[in-house]
């Protein structure tokens, strides 16, 4: 009787320490080596969600700042269509070289890769109709500073979308209200709940 007791407590402890290590060694950027966890669907983060707000119209030019793996890349590329252009752009060529593959292997050719840093984008000003982050800002050492380039070169009336989930890097709506503000950005509209949400803006 002792032992069937003790053996879920002794899984449900090895659980936790397993999440604990998790949240405690999550590291910024994340690594190349654990892509595979960023093919995991996250709860609220549906790329309906993301459509919603984003509006994404074939012909348009988007940018994804941290495409991780390429999640949303595909199908944001497939709703651009043949005259649209997806950039993305990453700190670390692994990650942009796994996307570029899967484009391939799905014969998409509208996506175009990029490894710079968030807070110096090298695009002309006024260069996209929209952009987008999924779980990255708050990656990026100085979050005000990705928004501000961000707000640069999108298009006057162009939008971006935030998408932020409960992990050691989450960033709470309230403190993304913060930054957007001081990047000259205002809020248009977002869904999910507290823990798991996009959010819109656009320059001010």
């Amino acid at each position: 009787m002792r032992s069937s007791v003790r053996r879920p407590v002794l899984i449900g402890g090895a659980a936790a320490a397993a999440v604990a290590a998790w949240w405690w060694t999550d590291a910024a950027p994340y690594p190349y080596a654990q892509r595979w966890l960023l093919d995991l669907p996250l709860p609220f983060l549906t790329n309906r969600r993301l459509d919603a707000l984003l509006g994404a119209r074939p012909g348009e030019r988007v940018l994804e700042i941290g495409p991780g793996t390429g999640l949303q890349a595909l199908h944001v590329a497939g709703l651009l269509g043949e005259r649209g252009r997806l950039d993305i752009v990453d700190v670390q060529q692994p990650m942009l070289d796994h996307v570029m593959r899967r484009a391939t292997a799905a014969k998409i050719s509208s996506i175009i890769p990029a490894q710079a840093d968030a807070r110096e984008l090298p695009f002309d000003d006024g260069s996209f109709d929209a952009a987008y982050l999924v779980t990255a800002l708050g990656e990026i050492p100085d979050p005000v500073a990705a928004m501000r380039e961000t707000r640069r070169v999108l298009k006057p009336g162009g939008r971006l979308v935030v998408g932020e989930f409960l992990d050691r890097h989450f960033v709470p709506l309230v403190t993304l209200l913060g930054y957007a503000n001081e990047a000259g950005l205002r809020p248009s509209a977002w869904l999910g709940p507290p823990l798991a949400y996009f959010a819109r803006f656009q320059p001010s």
